[in-house]
């Protein structure tokens, strides 16, 4: 299995995962077209895509999801509140496309894929996370979540690659610009990881794991190297065991897209 993030950050969110002939795409926050040409560029194949999960219905997760599931005529997988909210933005014309519900502690099979969708802590319908297993290992994907509650550590134990967020760091979100308001959404139950949240996580299940690829970093409230730092301290002596990339929407950085093989 390996794992590619297309796109990352408040701007859009996207992760193309192979598995032998088969692959997945969890979210599709750009454009069909911007998405098509990030997976052409990381090597992906999009004849080989078997479905769409959503973690939640914000603009950032499914910008491009219900062209994209249309274009490679593939089904999107949600909870069934993401998946109403995603009907309700479609209005009443006709759902061309299969919107097919994840349910609590019920696997789905897709391909080489068997997935289990778990309830993250976010400001939306029914945010999720995923569990997803193939070819003998185990990703975890745990992102826009403000907290990681024990039955969110228990899905995400034993896995091989955990991508999770690291969204923002303390002292820059209390210093930056956003509105208070903002701000206390951001660091509420129901917002985002901050990099001492998730490398406490990452510190409490480093033994089970050989990869990290911290995700949907905050392009004003944080840095990569903030981030990383971060999640080192959280793994500890177990730091030079483990692979930990950051996933920063792309710029002059030659190393996009991110890319993680199992």
């Amino acid at each position: 299995m390996q794992c590619s993030a297309l796109a990352s950050g408040s701007s859009g969110n996207c992760l193309y995962i192979e598995c032998g002939d088969d692959a997945l795409l969890i979210d599709a926050g750009l454009s069909k077209r911007e998405i098509l040409s990030r997976l052409q560029g990381a090597g992906g194949s999009a004849e080989n895509i078997r479905g769409i999960l959503v973690t939640h219905e914000h603009i950032d997760h499914i910008r491009g999801a219900y062209a994209l599931a249309r274009h490679l005529k593939v089904p999107i997988y949600a909870t069934g509140g993401t998946l109403y909210e995603i009907a309700r933005c479609r209005g009443t014309g006709a759902i061309s496309i299969d919107l097919v519900r994840c349910r609590w502690q019920e696997r789905l099979e897709i391909g080489n894929f068997f997935i289990e969708a778990f309830p993250a802590s976010h400001d939306a319908r029914e945010p999720c996370g995923f569990r997803i297993s193939g070819n003998g290992t185990v990703l975890g994907c745990c992102t826009d979540t403000g907290v990681i509650t024990t039955e969110m550590g228990e899905c995400l134990s034993g896995c091989n690659l955990l991508v999770l967020e690291s969204n923002h760091c303390p002292d820059m979100l209390r210093t930056g610009p956003y509105p208070e308001m903002l701000k206390r959404r951001i660091r509420s139950r129901r917002g985002h990881l901050s990099n001492p949240d998730a490398a406490a996580f990452i510190r409490s299940c480093c033994t089970d794991l050989d990869r990290i690829m911290l995700v949907h970093l905050s392009e004003v409230n944080n840095t990569p190297e903030k981030a990383l730092a971060s999640a080192k301290e959280g793994a500890g002596l177990f730091a030079g065991d483990l692979d930990i990339a950051v996933a920063s929407n792309p710029g002059p950085d030659p190393g996009w897209p991110r890319r993680i093989r199992l």
